[in-house]
């Protein structure tokens, strides 16, 4: 989407829910990697999409921007059916942070790598260096503008990664394993990024295998086993039960404690234990 002279994004607000209707996707007639998926994500939600390796999960966020295509089902973001577009058109829809940043990233310099989305998008410069001198602010990468990406550190490469992304202003954010090597610093940061795209009105759906990254930041949490999504409700909903093989800290904690109701966050961990001792 081209925004017009001085104009946010955020000025023009777009409903871009995502619609998975009975959705399957085969690598060829032996391997089935999603078998017959229904999934809706409100404009604003915070998803996290979790469940073993192998399960199907990131072939599934491929379909949200394009990068696979239905077997058969569909789904659409917003009112485009991806397989009817291509990933040129979605890219300003959603956009997507790979698990791996150096499948990512091509430019010379940390500023033009963030710089290349929104030029590609059609934004006018003005807006755009507005863009990505907020992204490079929140990802702590302002100093580090003229550095070549692939000096820098795998954290550091992952967070321009990120802020290549963020500087596309997107309704949609996916992040695929965001967390993977960051140091608690950055992952501070990645809180305060997700939280900030909340409050403007972005979805957010991170993959993840992080379950304390998961209840702090996200509110829907969707389980993926075996290419079905087999739970999808709170962080308390999901962690109630057995399917998941690692739970957070605070959900082993409470159990531990004899506690018969789930706790996911640390002000009702405190809230659980004063009840106790009083």
């Amino acid at each position: 989407m081209t925004v017009p002279d001085g104009q946010s994004q955020e000025a023009f607000p777009m409903r871009s829910d995502i619609r998975v209707e009975s959705l399957t996707f085969r690598y060829d007639d032996e391997v089935t990697a999603l078998d017959d998926v229904s999934l809706v994500v409100r404009q604003g939600e915070r998803v996290a999409v979790i469940g073993p390796n192998g399960a199907g999960k990131t072939t599934l966020a491929q379909h949200f921007n394009g990068m696979v295509k239905p077997t058969s089902g569909r789904v659409l973001v917003g009112d485009l059916d991806t397989a009817q577009h291509p990933i040129a058109v979605l890219a300003a829809k959603v956009g997507f942070v790979f698990q791996n940043p150096n499948d990512q990233l091509h430019a010379k310099t940390v500023a033009a790598e963030v710089h290349f989305g929104p030029r590609n998008l059609g934004f006018p410069p003005e807006h755009a260096r507005e863009l990505v001198g907020r992204a490079l602010e929140s990802t702590g990468l302002t100093e580090l503008a003229d550095a070549h990406p692939h000096h820098l550190s795998l954290a550091q490469r992952k967070m321009v990664a990120i802020a290549s992304v963020l500087a596309m202003d997107t309704p949609v954010v996916l992040l695929d394993e965001p967390t993977t090597g960051q140091d608690s610093t950055a992952l501070d940061a990645l809180a305060t990024i997700i939280a900030d795209l909340s409050l403007r009105g972005r979805t957010v759906i991170a993959i993840t295998h992080d379950m304390d990254f998961c209840v702090e930041n996200f509110d829907r949490v969707v389980l993926v086993e075996d290419g079905r999504i087999v739970q999808d409700g709170t962080p308390a909903e999901v962690f109630a039960g057995d399917r998941v093989a690692r739970l957070p800290q605070l959900v082993r904690l409470g159990r531990e404690l004899g506690w018969p109701e789930q706790v996911t966050t640390v002000e009702g961990f405190v809230d659980r234990l004063a009840a106790t001792r009083a």
